[in-house]
């Protein structure tokens, strides 16, 4: 069997990797599943946004940025997973929410994870949920896994 796990630079999605490895892979323990933790790397003109002239000098600066933030994050990832045997880390080009499903369909995987940034409902009108689409699009089990609020005292 094999969980798909999503991370980004939140720290959202990294409680939700934490999470997981803490329910599904206690040390010591028999592994159920095989990790498979993914990240989603923007295309850089989906991330300038191509407006105006000039921006075509911008996009190496921006993909570079981009590959080094996604490594960021695929290495913090692999720092967490010591427990999970063989985990597989891939760092993929696009939009979270198709790259997240189709990870799930290319892996055949029976559970899919995902942090919630606990966003109001026009923020996540707005900026859309990655959490919601999942939940409505990917073929298999998806738990979003929410940070609890810390309580002022």
């Amino acid at each position: 069997m094999t969980m798909v796990v999503g991370v980004d630079e939140s720290e959202h999605s990294f409680y939700a990797l934490q999470w997981a490895l803490q329910h599904f892979f206690p040390p010591g323990q028999p592994q159920q599943y095989r990790l498979v933790v993914v990240t989603a790397k923007p295309t850089a003109a989906s991330a300038v946004g191509l407006a105006g002239p000039g921006a075509a000098d911008v996009l190496p600066y921006v993909e570079a940025d981009l590959k080094r933030s996604a490594l960021r994050v695929v290495e913090k990832a692999k720092g967490l997973c010591t427990q999970a045997s063989d985990a597989v880390f891939e760092a993929l080009e696009g939009d979270a929410r198709n790259v997240l499903c189709e990870a799930v369909e290319r892996h055949g995987a029976e559970m899919l994870v995902v942090g919630s940034h606990g966003y109001g409902a026009i923020k996540r009108a707005v900026l859309g949920s990655v959490s919601d689409y999942c939940a409505h699009h990917a073929h298999c089990t998806v738990m979003i896994v929410k940070k609890p609020k810390q309580h002022k005292h």
